[in-house]
């Protein structure tokens, strides 16, 4: 397993040890002591699964209350995604690390709680699916407008396909501190 930590603390690509031959192929996806030792000591305790189309943004999405660490993967297809530091006081605040996940990879990609996540589907369909370390609160959730300019994310040049909740999304600036999650050292 190869742990790559990117420029915002705490946010980490995995790629596994894929174990294949001619049968079809074998990965380990979660080991608590494994992920540990690289600083992933979470408890997670909901798993989600979405399938999209080309085109479909997700994001970017945040809980303030409940602050969800994610562990990602695609076990089909291919989409762009984004991890966004939106902690008050934190050195990396309005910062963005982002990976492609891929089913032909088996990469994943680990975001802590305290940062906002979307993705962009760039496959005919992506299967995600993304461990959770609190549960989803719809009440508590926010959103940052996916194409905020001061945000400097590369997405990839397809014309996304949006929820109404996306379309209304605020910019990063725009949204007031008390909305916003807390670094804690």
């Amino acid at each position: 397993m190869n742990f790559i930590k990117t420029s915002l603390e705490g946010v980490i690509e995995i790629n596994p040890k894929v174990h294949g031959d001619h049968r079809g192929f074998f990965l380990e996806t979660w080991s608590h002591e494994r992920y540990k030792e690289v600083g992933i000591n979470e408890k997670f305790v909901q798993d989600n699964h979405s399938r999209s189309s080309r085109g479909v943004l997700r994001g970017m999405h945040y809980q303030l209350k409940h602050s969800q660490g994610k562990l990602l993967r695609v076990v089909n297809g291919e989409v762009f995604d984004v991890a966004l530091d939106i902690r008050i006081g934190s050195p990396t605040f309005g910062k963005a690390a982002w990976t492609t996940l891929s089913s032909k990879k088996n990469n994943q990609f680990y975001i802590p709680p305290g940062f906002a996540h979307g993705f962009l589907v760039i496959s005919d369909i992506a299967d995600f699916e993304y461990k959770c370390t609190d549960y989803y609160y719809p009440e508590d959730e926010g959103a940052i407008r996916w194409d905020d300019p001061s945000l400097d994310i590369p997405w990839p040049n397809i014309k996304p396909i949006l929820s109404n909740k996306d379309i209304q999304a605020r910019f990063l600036n725009d949204i007031p501190q008390e909305e916003l999650p807390v670094f804690c050292k």
